[in-house]
């Protein structure tokens, strides 16, 4: 009996030391806990007196080999140093199960939308009366249109339509808003517009209204050029 008395408390202890020296340094208080518990019950084997100085004696030495021999954090990341691939990785930084940084998401990439069609709707051009003449004041809204055409890709395909109001016979009307429409390209041209850009001119004349004719509010909207962008 006094042989289990004598190796007992050798067991006990070994056991709560290697315990220890799996756990962090900062685990120190829980190993002292333990060993305080346990030098408490071998120092009551002996007696009642005994219990509080077993406790004091294992619960130090087991605290002091917890903190010396534990496994440390170094960089704080809640990985053990022992199990830590990336060491010194900075304070707050979210880490995997081997202490290293999550890999940074891929760029969210937005490809850019391409209109495939475009109109674009010329209603300030009003040309002399009766002709194909352009004003100054025509030409200087064709440059605007000119600069915006100028920024398409070499491969736009432009289709440009003149359109008349009612006023006059029909087959005039498109005759003349045939000649009004070329005129308006072949300024465009001039303008540094490429004429291989240009792949069909024609005038509609009045058979495309986009408003009452019988107003003269609804004629303005129907005298018009359209070019028409294929990209």
């Amino acid at each position: 009996m006094s042989i289990v008395r004598t190796a007992l408390p050798l067991v006990l202890l070994t056991s709560v030391l290697t315990g220890c020296a799996g756990l962090q340094k900062t685990d120190w208080p829980t190993c002292a806990a333990v060993g305080g518990v346990v030098g408490a019950g071998l120092g009551a084997t002996e007696s009642s007196s005994w219990a509080g100085y077993g406790a004091l004696l294992v619960g130090g030495t087991a605290a002091a080999y917890c903190w010396v021999h534990g496994d440390g954090d170094e960089d704080g990341d809640g990985v053990p140093d022992s199990r830590d691939k990336c060491p010194h990785t900075p304070r707050g930084t979210k880490v995997d199960a081997d202490g290293c940084p999550f890999p940074a998401p891929a760029p969210v990439v937005e490809e850019a939308v391409v209109v495939k069609e475009e109109t674009i709707v010329i209603r300030d051009v009003h040309f002399q009366f009766d002709k194909a003449t352009l004003t100054p004041s025509d030409k200087q809204v064709l440059d605007k249109v000119a600069t915006r055409l100028k920024q398409e890709s070499s491969t736009a395909r432009l289709t440009v339509t003149g359109h008349t109001d009612s006023v006059g016979s029909d087959a005039y009307n498109k005759k003349l808003s045939d000649r009004r429409a070329h005129s308006v390209v072949e300024y465009l041209i001039h303008d540094g517009v490429p004429r291989a850009s240009f792949v069909s001119v024609s005038g509609a004349g009045e058979s495309q209204p986009v408003a009452d004719n019988k107003t003269a509010e609804g004629r303005a909207l129907n005298r018009r050029t359209e070019i028409k962008i294929e990209r």
